[in-house]
């Protein structure tokens, strides 16, 4: 959408030429809904702008829109929609931090459109149904004799969101202690899932495809006070035991890792490559020009030892920039200023091409990583998941990571970009606005960009003599095989400096009543399994081994923690905002392990665990939240 506020926050970052940090500007939101003054029902499709600002959005199929980071002041407020005499609101403060709503009702003009042709450059057809029997068209004639351009065409138009992949995913069922005492997973420190949430809720003003919502990437966005490893382990495991809030009979059980914090000075040298998709789809100001103000406030964080190489793609693949020191930070950022978009997408030509220049150029104990910035839409050359995963896994053997960046929406393909990053020993990150893209490469460089742990493994081993059944909340595409835990052959997570892994478990305590199916198998034949408690059953409800290796390293490390019952004290602001959140991902999946889950109880618990919150991630879930208590929670 041309009016978002992307546009102005690139332009913004573009003319920056200085390492200075960016200026924090204080901003709040405004939302509401755009109804027929006559029928009350909503007016979907209609545009909302901020008068004077390139600031707009259009509204959902609830009439609902959210227009974000509205400078605070006094501002007046525009909605129209072909059809409708616009109505114009004035006196709209804005507070930071804060939601306004304002609300519209819209009279229907004397004259009734049942179609329009808009003249300009948009160079297709689109036929969008937006109201029972009321269509707009596309088709370069003219409207009544009047012309409009291809700005005013997208203020009224938007494209179908209808290619964007995410792939199924089928919830953990509560396996019974009986069954299967051991649970084992991959580590994930992907956190893409929450931004693209939250792209649909604040931008869009609606809910999320199911399957794009992954809990444990909206409990891992969040960083959390977990204590630092002592000793050489670059990991250290936290634990914490409570009700679950949207089953109180049953327990929630929270397994941390925290990363050793490197200071940016003590980081090893850098050998980058940019690969960044200038292919025909990488248009749109949410896409490519947000990739060129992400890779530039990189830039302005290189040091004198760093080095980046540009690679990009389109109808074929090209080396823009050889690789060049970060003290020349002004030929890298006119490298950067000169890509434009245009072609089809060569994405396995691309990579193979950024990989060699990884090589040739490889940093003995330094961080060689390639950074890839594309919606995904690969379409020329190797394109199927199966065919850019073999291709990733062939290149990971270089000792070169992966970091990639998804951006924009109507054609995004997030199953195939988290593949890449997971078989390339990276990260996924999805930048849905600058801000995004300062918090992934900037707040949280080390992190992203520094891998302390590579092939990381968590297995639990339950006391049955405490523990019925249990469920593993999310990390569904990172199971793993009960023997793949020693197997040191099997690929796994990779943690970045200062990163903090949380996984939440759901527990059904031995001697509990409950209505969920513990997943039993059927009796044996030469041996009984044992569902009764042992007589002694002990403190501990569980045990803990993580296994790791040193990012150049192939032989794997062991560290264990036994985790002892709840000890009935209060939960920690942490573990309070964790089961918020992840009750929330319980909601938004609309899931069958929801429980009594309840979108009021969220919003106060998130709230009251904000806790210090220096950049406000906290406080914007609650927001969020809240958006979400005005979309409402119904499916289709």
């Amino acid at each position: 959408m041309l009016l978002h506020p992307i546009r102005f926050l690139t332009v913004l970052m573009g003319v920056l030429v200085t390492p200075k940090p960016l200026a924090v500007v204080e901003t709040g939101r405004i939302s509401g809904h755009v109804r027929d003054a006559i029928s009350g029902g909503p007016v979907v499709g209609a545009n909302v702008v901020v008068v004077g600002t390139s600031l707009g959005t259009i509204t959902n199929d609830s009439g609902y829109y959210v227009i974000r980071q509205v400078p605070i002041g006094t501002h007046q407020l525009t909605a129209r929609f072909i059809g409708y005499a616009p109505v114009t609101v004035s006196g709209v403060r804005v507070t930071a931090n804060a939601v306004v709503t304002q609300d519209f009702k819209l009279q229907p003009s004397r004259v009734a459109l049942e179609a329009i042709t808009v003249t300009g450059a948009l160079g297709f057809t689109l036929r969008q149904q937006y109201a029972p029997s009321r269509y707009m068209e596309v088709d370069g004639s003219g409207v009544g004799g009047q012309r409009m351009d291809s700005l005013d065409a997208w203020r009224y138009l938007r494209p179908p969101v209808d290619r964007e992949q995410y792939d199924e995913i089928v919830e953990n069922a509560f396996i019974a202690v009986a069954a299967d005492p051991m649970s084992t997973f991959s580590i994930d420190v992907d956190r893409a899932s929450y931004s693209n949430v939250r792209r649909f809720i604040l931008q869009n003003g609606q809910l999320p495809p199911r399957d794009a919502v992954r809990i444990e990437e909206l409990v891992n966005y969040f960083p959390y006070e977990y204590a630092d490893p002592e000793g050489d382990a670059p990991i250290a495991i936290q634990t914490e035991v409570q009700p679950a809030p949207w089953k109180t009979q049953h327990q929630l059980v929270r397994i941390g890792l925290q990363a050793r914090r490197v200071k940016l000075e003590h980081l090893p040298s850098s050998n980058f490559v940019f690969l960044l998709d200038v292919s025909g789809s990488m248009q749109p100001d949410n896409k490519l020009p947000l990739v060129k103000s992400a890779m530039k406030l990189l830039v302005r964080e290189l040091r004198t030892q760093d080095r980046v190489a540009i690679v990009v793609y389109a109808g074929a693949a090209g080396l823009v920039l050889p690789s060049t020191p970060g003290s020349q930070k002004d030929k890298i950022l006119e490298s950067i200023d000169r890509l434009q978009a245009g072609g089809s997408t060569a994405g396995g030509e691309g990579i193979r091409l950024a990989y060699d220049q990884a090589v040739a150029n490889f940093i003995r104990g330094g961080n060689n990583r390639v950074i890839l910035a594309t919606d995904g839409d690969f379409n020329v050359g190797a394109s199927s998941d199966a065919e850019m995963v073999q291709l990733i896994e062939e290149k990971r053997r270089t000792g070169v990571f992966l970091t990639v960046l998804g951006v924009g929406e109507g054609n995004l393909q997030a199953a195939k970009m988290e593949k890449l990053a997971d078989k390339g020993n990276g990260n996924y990150s999805y930048l849905d606005t600058i801000t995004e893209a300062q918090k992934v490469l900037i707040h949280e460089l080390g992190g992203t960009l520094y891998t302390v742990a590579k092939d990381v493994k968590i297995q639990v081993e339950w006391n049955p003599a405490r523990v019925r059944g249990y469920r593993l909340i999310g990390y569904e595409n990172r199971m793993l095989r009960n023997e793949d835990f020693a197997d040191d052959k099997k690929d796994a997570g990779e943690v970045g400096s200062g990163h903090s892994v949380t996984a939440l478990y759901e527990v059904v305590p031995v001697g509990v009543e409950t209505d969920v199916t513990i997943r039993m198998p059927d009796s044996l034949r030469y041996q009984q399994r044992r569902v009764q408690p042992a007589p002694n059953a002990g403190a501990e409800l569980l045990f803990v081994k993580v296994r790791y290796k040193q990012p150049d390293g192939d032989q794997s490390r062991l560290l264990t923690q036994p985790v002892l019952a709840g000890s009935g004290a209060a939960p920690s602001t942490d573990f309070r905002f964790q089961a918020a959140v992840a009750e929330f991902g319980l909601l938004l999946r609309n899931s069958e392990f929801q429980g009594k889950a309840d979108l009021a109880r969220v919003i106060a618990s998130a709230r009251e665990a904000r806790g210090t919150d220096p950049e406000g991630y906290r406080a914007e879930f609650v927001r969020m939240a809240e958006a979400v208590r005005g979309i409402g929670l119904a499916r289709k």
